[in-house]
């Protein structure tokens, strides 16, 4: 079976952006670092984020991320949603609506509940609706406001 490895081109920062990731996920490490010939200069980093291979390159100013591509992020609670969503958006991050936001170094992020899947999919229709519009007003997800949402008759 064919491995998949996320790549994501860097302008000049690959190795100062998979040291943040590692730092905030566990199973995470730095697993290599190219520099090229003499300069020493670093090329491509590889790592394991939260036990996915990912392949980061400094490729320059060429290339840029948008909301296109992101990665999820399954949070167990609110605790949890809290720490990624400060963490990501500290130094430059941009929060977003509806959980999602982009980092510092311009990667889309979505900070996801468990809770939210969970009241989103009631087999009835108006309390998942009345989750999902609340869930539409925020930016960073709140666990409170949908169970409220879900909850109100």
């Amino acid at each position: 079976m064919p491995k998949i490895t996320p790549f994501r081109w860097f302008n000049d920062n690959a190795e100062e952006a998979m040291t943040f990731y590692c730092s905030q996920f566990d199973d995470s490490a730095i697993n290599d670092i190219n520099r090229q010939g003499e300069s020493g200069a670093v090329m491509i980093v590889s790592a394991r984020v939260a036990g996915q291979e990912v392949v980061a390159l400094n490729g320059g100013p060429d290339h840029t991320l948008s909301e296109a591509f992101s990665f999820v992020i399954d949070c167990e609670d609110q605790a949890e949603v809290d720490r990624y969503w400060a963490a990501l958006t500290a130094g430059g991050g941009e929060p977003g609506p509806c959980g999602w936001l982009k980092d510092r170094f311009g990667l889309s992020w979505q900070v996801v509940p468990r809770d939210l899947i969970r009241l989103m999919n009631d087999p009835a229709p108006e309390k998942a609706g009345r989750v999902m519009q609340a869930m539409m007003q925020m930016g960073k997800i709140e666990v409170d406001g949908l169970q409220r949402a879900y909850d109100a008759a």
